[in-house]
């Protein structure tokens, strides 16, 4: 394991044992990533808080929580169920078809606001280069560049294996470098 990893597996195999301020920091530990990542899917505020609440409120009530490699992959996962149940909910479709390449995952502008960045004009384009992607491909950049997460946790929360998820990446950044080189070279055309 990852020594940043630690204080989670600790909290977690404590909340295991029935300790529920280690339940407490867990959920306060994940609220904002979770959040985040359901603003993805779904972005209405009321119904991502209640999601969160029922996950944790599940993960409590539950006899034996599963013992997960990554807490956080196992909770961004759980979340995404959560509201690909709701998406479905609404929509009367199945799960299988929320999970296929037709999710609702979005990329904002706002991911891209990180540190120091070149200009506006730059993020824009590179946002306009992400949403061309597939959303499945919008998902795994987002897992990996923003959630920081490695091949074997978005696997996990993507229902893929290590190998597909490794593939992915590299075709959606390949595509990503095909979009902004054209753009790039229309650019230095005009000038």
């Amino acid at each position: 394991m990852k020594m940043k990893h630690q204080p989670d597996i600790h909290y977690w195999q404590t909340f295991i044992q029935g300790d529920r301020e280690a339940l407490g920091w867990l959920f306060r530990q994940y609220y904002p990533d979770l959040f985040r990542y359901g603003h993805k899917i779904y972005p209405d505020p009321a119904v991502l808080e209640d999601c969160i609440q029922e996950l944790f409120i599940e993960l409590w009530q539950s006899k034996n929580p599963p013992p997960s490699i990554s807490v956080k992959a196992y909770l961004l996962k759980a979340m995404k169920y959560k509201l690909l149940k709701v998406l479905r909910k609404k929509s009367n479709t199945s799960l299988q078809a929320d999970l296929a390449e037709n999710s609702v995952f979005q990329i904002s502008h706002e991911d891209f606001i990180i540190g120091k960045q070149e200009s506006e004009e730059k993020t824009a384009k590179v946002v306009q280069a992400l949403n061309q992607l597939t959303n499945r491909q919008k998902e795994i950049v987002y897992l990996k560049f923003y959630q920081n997460l490695g091949y074997e946790e978005i696997s996990e929360i993507m229902n893929i294996n290590y190998q597909v998820a490794r593939n992915l990446l590299h075709q959606a950044v390949k595509a990503m470098k095909k979009i902004l080189l054209r753009h790039y070279s229309l650019l230095s055309f005009l000038i």
